[in-house]
């Protein structure tokens, strides 16, 4: 069931699509900073996207037209969202020669909000991750990736009572991208220093990569965590990390965040060790701080899932026991995700471009259709982020799935399913699901 991605855009009326230079929209405005981590969002703002690459435009398309079904629900016509094409990635590279042009990167500058749906990443050589220059670029230091079980949804869990957010540090460890190949000049030089200044002996072929987790980075993100649980009304907040292992980098990152709990949250929080004086229970109103060795919680989370809330974990840890974490409520697919700095955000999806699906019309468009949801939420817009949770809930309860959702499930399961969709159709049937309620 093949899609003509450009029908598909000509048939939304509120797409700026790139023509071949960057204009500004007729009509809507920017988003504006007035201080750290305050924006001012206007009635008719102007919000990016980049279409991305493989099913992206695909899975672009569907989630903007369920946003303007929410935002039309919500507020009538009292606001409205302008989606203004920011060219990056396959097509950056066709029309600039580059995959991040400068002139796309000013754009994103001057928009501060956007959807980015997937772009590609090559394994093991080739270009660096755009994904990870964006976060850089834009200091995104927070990647904050809710995961809930909607009903109708395939788990491997036989009680899938899932409702956890992580916050994932999204600018330090090993994805800070500094690192060098075995037979690279800059890799003889590394290990030629650490034999002579530490007698640390590498063998020559080994490449080198050097893994930085500060105390800034670490207790921003924490703070950040810390202030979502408290109000959002949260119950738990774990630290995950292999500090028992690597003590001065992901050690320090356990020992960082509970000192922003103890010195800037201690009327709101109690942690594990104290539990003792309230007979093992943890007294009302207050939120649980505690933390897990990484190996540890990744088993735990399948098997006491209900014990874990939220999850602040560095960047490494974080991109794990997301993805696992997705499997829990119908896979990478349903799985969203938003990267917030202080004078920006940009949503996006957790899976990839999953090229071999391209133009098909088959994969499953509800995690960036939730990343719109999270784009919104954190836009203050929170009556359209909710209608476009209900819809997409009330689309699976009705019985309504796409392919690569039913192919996970048993006989059981599949008894549930009243029609089997394409990316297209399961977004409209989203939006008529919106508009009834």
């Amino acid at each position: 069931m093949a899609v003509n991605i450009e029908k598909v855009k000509s048939e939304i009326s509120n797409v700026v699509p790139f023509s071949g230079k960057y204009i500004d929209p007729p009509e809507g405005e920017y988003v504006t900073y007035l201080g750290p981590g305050q924006l001012k969002v206007p009635e008719k703002v102007v919000i990016g996207y980049i279409e991305g690459d493989g099913i992206g435009p695909e899975v672009a398309y569907a989630a903007i037209k369920v946003a303007n079904a929410a935002v039309e629900k919500a507020y009538g016509g009292s606001r409205k969202v302008i989606w203004y094409e920011v060219v990056v990635g396959e097509k950056g590279e066709k029309i600039f020669g580059t995959r991040l042009p400068s002139q796309s990167v000013d754009v994103l500058k001057k928009v501060r909000v956007f959807l980015k749906a997937p772009l590609e990443t090559p394994v093991g050589g080739g270009f660096r991750s755009i994904n990870v220059t964006l976060r850089q670029l834009f200091d995104l230091y927070a990647n904050i990736r809710p995961v809930k079980y909607f009903p109708g949804l395939p788990s491997p869990l036989k009680k899938p009572e899932v409702d956890l957010v992580i916050f994932r540090e999204n600018t330090e460890d090993v994805y800070a991208g500094i690192e060098w190949p075995y037979d690279s000049p800059e890799a003889a030089k590394v290990r030629e220093f650490l034999r002579r200044e530490f007698g640390i002996n590498l063998r020559d072929d080994a490449g080198i990569g050097i893994k930085p987790i500060s105390k800034f980075g670490t207790q921003r993100i924490a703070r950040l965590a810390l202030k979502f649980a408290v109000e959002n009304k949260r119950r738990v907040v774990t630290v995950m990390h292999k500090g028992n292992i690597q003590k001065y980098t992901e050690g320090a990152f356990k020992e960082w965040a509970f000192e922003v709990a103890r010195t800037e949250f201690r009327q709101h929080v109690v942690f594990e060790e104290e539990l003792g004086q309230y007979g093992g229970q943890v007294p009302p109103g207050k939120i649980l701080v505690n933390d897990r060795i990484a190996d540890n919680m990744l088993q735990q989370l399948l098997t006491r899932t209900g014990e874990y809330d939220v999850i602040l974990a560095p960047n490494l840890n974080g991109d794990y026991v997301s993805d696992e974490a997705a499997g829990l409520v119908g896979g990478l697919g349903v799985a969203p995700g938003i990267d917030v700095g202080d004078w920006g955000m940009m949503a996006e999806p957790v899976h990839g471009t999953a090229p071999k699906y391209r133009g098909k019309n088959y994969v499953n468009p509800t995690a960036t259709i939730l990343a719109v949801e999270l784009l919104f939420r954190f836009m203050g817009w929170i009556e359209a982020a909710s209608y476009i949770s209900k819809g997409v809930e009330a689309t699976y309860r009705s019985g309504y799935y796409t392919a690569d959702l039913v192919r996970q499930m048993d006989e059981e399961e599949k008894r549930r399913v009243k029609e089997v969709l394409g990316t297209q159709e399961f977004a409209d049937k989203v939006v008529e699901l919106i508009k009834a309620l």
